[in-house]
């Protein structure tokens, strides 16, 4: 779609000046992306995301072969808007032993699975070591599995309870096998807000440093998003801002994931659930500012297989991977699918059927096979 065909869709100067220098290829200021949330209408906002998704990558929609492992919903920390954390003892809490987690990789053996994703609580009692025993176990089983393991949030306290700093307990992480880091935790970044929604976990400032840290140390990372609970479009604009600055720095993050309040559960219930279209709206706005994060995901399991449907055509280019059931962090939260769930075949569909090329791709995004 051509510049002026999107144009034609607003009657601001304002929101046209943006799209003339999203055109040309040049970043936009905060100011702009609050106009952007506030006054572009969601066609507008569409179109000029999809034209810089296809800039991007044309047609491709990326997905891998992944499953999770949580270790532990068992957590210091009583964030408002979270589902999953329980207490020792409670009902519904859980704690695996190494050999339990060993054991879950291990039913994996005659699957082309690529990736295991390793989040959950921050457990008291386990530090580093403890977790990078498993990663080594895992390693020695599986060479050629990547590990994408530990939010910056339970970083930061295992590396702090196992003694060291920051940059040594990357490094030391590293050698036992963490391949990258998620983008889990970031939440959102403005303090009063965080402060009121998660005051207790990592800071914003302690989120960005490890993972300034490990691009530093040559560990990459993904970057997020809570949205929808009670920060405002310059909240939004505020923290993607400091990510795209952290990537002018350091290169390090692969892509961005906005992730959606959902309610069911938590102590923000009485928010409700943000609309479909202000979903869309998140994701186009996100992909037109964050000029230098290469790739935008739609966490299927989050919003659903329709939804991330239509995400292909606001900004949105990767959709995660087949999950195989293995992650409750949601499903906790009362999303509609209980049990997310989608072999390849069923992925390549879903791409598929609105007209994209579905990419199997490793962690890092490099092509496996096209669809």
């Amino acid at each position: 779609m051509n510049l002026e065909t999107i144009i034609q869709s607003t009657v601001s100067a304002e929101l046209k000046n943006i799209a003339q220098k999203v055109f040309k290829g040049q970043r936009i200021t905060q100011e702009e992306g609050i106009a952007l949330y506030e006054k572009g209408e969601l066609g507008f906002l569409g179109s000029l995301a999809n034209f810089v998704r296809e800039k991007l990558h044309g047609n491709k929609t990326y997905f891998n072969r992944n499953f999770h492992i949580e270790p532990t919903n068992i957590c210091i920390y009583n964030c408002e808007f979270c589902s999953y954390k329980r207490n020792f003892g409670e009902e519904g809490a859980w704690e695996f032993s190494v050999d339990e987690m060993l054991d879950m990789v291990k039913e994996y053996d005659d699957k082309a699975i690529t990736e295991v994703h390793i989040v959950g609580g921050v457990h008291p009692k386990r530090d580093l070591h403890y977790y990078g025993n498993i990663l080594k176990q895992i390693k020695a089983h599986r060479p050629n599995l990547h590990i994408k393991a530990f939010t910056a949030v339970e970083l930061e306290f295992m590396i702090k309870k196992a003694g060291y700093s920051i940059e040594e307990g990357l490094i030391k992480l590293k050698e036992y096998g963490l391949d990258s880091i998620p983008g889990g935790g970031a939440e959102i970044f403005n303090k009063e807000i965080r402060e009121e929604v998660c005051g207790a976990k990592s800071t914003t400032d302690i989120w960005l440093e490890i993972h300034e840290t490990a691009h530093k140390v040559g560990i990459p990372s993904n970057a997020t998003i809570l949205y929808g609970h009670i920060e405002a479009y310059k909240h939004r604009i505020d923290h993607m801002n400091r990510l795209r600055e952290l990537q002018d720095r350091t290169g390090g993050f692969n892509t961005y994931i906005p992730l959606k309040f959902r309610k069911a559960n938590n102590h923000l219930s009485y928010l409700g659930e943000v609309s479909t279209e202000e979903d869309l709206r998140n994701y186009a706005v996100s992909r037109i500012f964050l000029d230098n994060i290469p790739h935008l995901k739609g966490y299927w399991p989050m919003i659903g297989k329709q939804t991330t449907q239509i995400a292909l055509s606001f900004g949105v280019d990767d959709i995660d991977g087949t999950i195989d059931d293995t992650t409750k962090i949601y499903s906790m939260a009362g999303v509609e699918d209980q049990t997310p769930n989608m072999n390849t075949e069923s992925l390549v569909q879903l791409i598929k059927d609105v007209k994209r090329i579905p990419i199997e791709r490793d962690t890092l995004y490099n092509e496996v096979k096209i669809y």
